[in-house]
């Protein structure tokens, strides 16, 4: 059995982290489904994503080569 410590926090057993991959500084969702709640891994969005969406429709504005390497060098 697991317990909420003073801080609002659980542990995750060592079993469970590992067959769900739940590895530090995973980002999981918390969902209220009726008296239960429910623990799901987000969905990774990887960097080629982000850069991807931020440098859609940029292509149009003639951009030089140093401003493409900008967008792919800002934290998006």
């Amino acid at each position: 059995m697991t317990q909420i410590n003073s801080h609002g926090q659980i542990t995750i057993p060592p079993d469970i982290q590992q067959q769900l991959g739940l590895l530090p500084g995973t980002e999981v969702e918390l969902e209220v489904v009726g008296d239960t709640v429910q623990l799901r891994k987000k969905e990774a969005e990887h960097r080629g994503s982000r850069l991807v969406a931020a440098m859609r429709g940029k292509a149009t504005k003639h951009l030089s080569t140093q401003d493409i390497m900008q967008l792919t060098r800002e934290d998006v």
